[in-house]
């Protein structure tokens, strides 16, 4: 995945360049969640968003809990080995292949992600255990046929995978083409595989007027959806409890705090 930079010498890796002229969602997360790896058009951005709606803090980490409750009970409950974790992002604590294989050391794990700021990163800090994989491929959400296509080299395509997408669907710009995405994403993995999806819903003015500043900015854009169309992407599966909810609503931990805005839904879902 890495190419010889022109004129360099046999075996000189040429290392992605950064964009730092315009804010990339990864970096923009990476602020929110108070992480080190972003450039100051980043931090602007993330600042006038958070100004706008300070609510997007709450929802970066309530995303990131929401992963770590649903990776958890598919890795120890469900017996679910491999994972297919889509729009990546930048690697912070907790990422889908500590928390799968601190419960089952044996977990394959696929990252997928097109930004060179998180493949360098990846490289560099997703570590596998001995026992299991962990692969990270450089693929475009917008193409499942590529990602799944990459993603066979590691994973077992015949034995059941969990597709996590966590506030990564917004940046397909129409909802049917959203779906169709998680369809022929969902079409490629086998009976028993699992969907596990959060994305954020217009339902809050604050949120939406924020993402529409968000917008234009020149970062690539996102798209709020309704709640019911957050739904439909579980059209045909079999939906664990307690079903489609706020982040904090699914499974939380005892004496978690449970209430808030809704600003993102989620959920798990079985392939029949």
């Amino acid at each position: 995945m890495t190419a010889e930079k022109p004129g360099a010498g046999p075996g000189e890796t040429r290392y992605p360049e950064f964009d730092t002229g315009a804010p990339h969602s990864a970096r923009v997360w990476n602020y929110w969640l108070g992480g080190k790896d972003n450039y100051p058009v980043d931090q602007h951005l993330g600042e006038e968003f958070r100004q706008s709606f300070p609510g997007i803090v709450d929802l970066a980490r309530d995303s990131r809990a929401f992963l770590a409750r649903t990776v958890t009970h598919l890795a120890t409950d469900r017996g679910i080995r491999q994972f297919l974790d889509i729009g990546t992002g930048l690697p912070t604590a907790d990422n889908t292949h500590q928390i799968a294989q601190r419960a089952a050391p044996s977990s394959r794990i696929v990252y997928v992600d097109n930004d060179p700021l998180v493949l360098a990163h990846a490289r560099a800090l997703l570590i596998s255990t001995p026992e299991g994989v962990t692969d990270y491929v450089d693929a475009d959400l917008h193409d499942p046929e590529a990602v799944i296509a990459k993603a066979a080299g590691t994973l077992d395509l015949s034995r059941p995978v969990a597709l996590t997408l966590m506030q990564v669907i917004g940046h397909v710009a129409t909802y049917e083409g959203a779906r169709s995405v998680v369809d022929r994403l969902l079409g490629a993995l086998p009976s028993g595989s699992y969907l596990v999806f959060n994305d954020s819903v217009n339902t809050h003015e604050g949120n939406s007027e924020a993402t529409r500043l968000y917008n234009a900015s020149g970062a690539a854009p996102y798209h709020l959806r309704s709640p019911a169309e957050v739904e439909g992407f579980f059209e045909g599966m079999e939906l664990l409890e307690p079903g489609v909810v706020p982040l904090a609503r699914w499974r939380p931990q005892p004496g978690a705090a449970t209430d808030g805005e809704v600003i993102a839904l989620g959920g798990v879902a079985r392939k029949p």
